[in-house]
């Protein structure tokens, strides 16, 4: 339902979208009834019990948090991902100290590549949801075939190799993860849903006030903004990584190593 176009709105911007087209709906809804609430159709309108409103409330209200926890675990398991990828790849460039200059400054040259390809090309097709696994990044790659390939002169340089490897293999595992969350969304089916709920509760407010137009227009406004709010909070976190609110690769970027003097 939440299409590319409105991902990629910024908020303020977004949010002029999303409220016009609740408000919208409810303008609909308002308007629906009032022309139907007439005589007889009043009598059995008003007839609907007011107790119906608390319940469609509560409903909708668990639907919000329902589709809510899902976009704060993706955008969570995102900055994870992120974090320990920087952090993976931050020990690379210190154990990298450890190694002979000519290997120290091939590593590092190889990570700074890697960051400047993630920041570059992965990043927005991350944000355009078309990031795949299907092939390694090809600088991490090389930087693990290389340090694998070294012959260690000392136990130290023994030690640091074992330990750049393992974090070589922890960045590539954090970068597949934050792939696997770029393509997270709240899918088609939620959305409807709980648009169709609020249109329920639109709907009851509506016919139990048909006999005072100023109060069911009050209240409908109300909630209609109540639900805009609630549309707005999770579409602007619905992509971890698409948006004005959306993660970044700062993390990487600050630990990016400084390119070696050929």
């Amino acid at each position: 339902m939440m299409s590319d176009w409105l991902h990629n709105l910024p908020v303020p911007l977004m949010a002029i979208a999303i409220f016009a087209f609740t408000y919208l709906l409810a303008i609909i809804i308002f308007a629906s009834v009032s022309a139907l609430a007439t005589g007889e159709r009043a009598k059995s309108f008003q007839a609907i019990s007011p107790g119906m409103l608390p319940v469609l409330g509560i409903l909708f209200g668990l639907f919000v948090a329902f589709t809510a926890a899902q976009v704060w675990s993706d955008s969570d398991r995102g900055s994870a991902a992120v974090s320990r990828e920087a952090s993976a790849l931050r020990a690379v460039v210190l154990l990298a100290a450890g190694l002979p200059p000519e290997q120290e400054s091939r590593l590092r040259d190889l990570i700074r590549d890697y960051v400047e390809q993630t920041a570059t090309v992965e990043w927005p097709m991350m944000a355009r949801q078309t990031a795949s696994l299907r092939s390694a990044p090809i600088a991490l790659a090389e930087a693990l075939q290389f340090v694998v390939s070294m012959t260690p002169q000392n136990p130290g340089q023994q030690t640091a190799q074992r330990e750049i490897i393992s974090a070589l293999g922890s960045a590539l595992d954090a970068r597949r993860q934050r792939i696997i969350v770029s393509q997270a969304e709240v899918n088609s089916v939620k959305w409807w849903s709980l648009y169709l709920q609020a249109i329920c509760e639109l709907l009851v407010i509506a016919v139990v006030h048909c006999g005072n137009r100023l109060a069911s227009g009050i209240a409908m406004g109300l909630f209609a903004t109540g639900v805009a709010t609630s549309v707005l909070l999770i579409a602007a976190h619905d992509r971890p990584f698409t948006g004005q609110i959306s993660i970044g690769p700062e993390p990487l970027l600050q630990i990016m190593p400084g390119k070696s003097a050929s």
